[in-house]
């Protein structure tokens, strides 16, 4: 089965909305914040091995705080995938700290701050 293919595609759809509501509704660790999503899941096509990339909405240290929760929590978490989903392997999964979405509230935020200066500057060339 290659990387890409659609079968593949499907799996990785369903692990991920799985996680996402085993995540949500399942795992009582206080660890874990509560504004955490799964953005992305990568199944391998030997349905081996699984990255989850996890966006954690809150400071540094709730982040780690919620990877370590979910890493102690992985064995509950593939058994809870392997009730609910029906593949052949359940995978290992390893849980990765995406940052993407911050990143691009920060880049927003920016741009932001230099349009108004812009604009102010603008202001003050009209008046003068």
């Amino acid at each position: 089965m290659r990387k890409n293919s659609i079968k593949n595609t499907r799996i990785n759809g369903e692990v991920q909305k799985e996680l996402s509501a085993i995540i949500r509704g399942e795992i009582k660790d206080p660890r874990i914040h509560s504004m955490t999503s799964v953005m992305a899941v990568e199944v391998a096509p030997d349905l081996k091995t699984c990255k989850a990339y996890i966006s954690v909405l809150g400071s540094d240290e709730a982040k780690k705080d919620t990877i370590r929760g979910l890493t102690s929590a992985e064995g509950y978490i593939r058994r809870m995938l392997a009730k609910n989903l029906n593949l052949r392997n359940t995978p290992e999964i390893r849980f990765i700290l995406d940052e993407s979405i911050e990143y691009g509230v920060n880049m927003s935020k920016l741009i932001d701050d230099v349009a108004k200066k812009d604009a102010s500057r603008g202001k003050m060339e009209e008046e003068g």
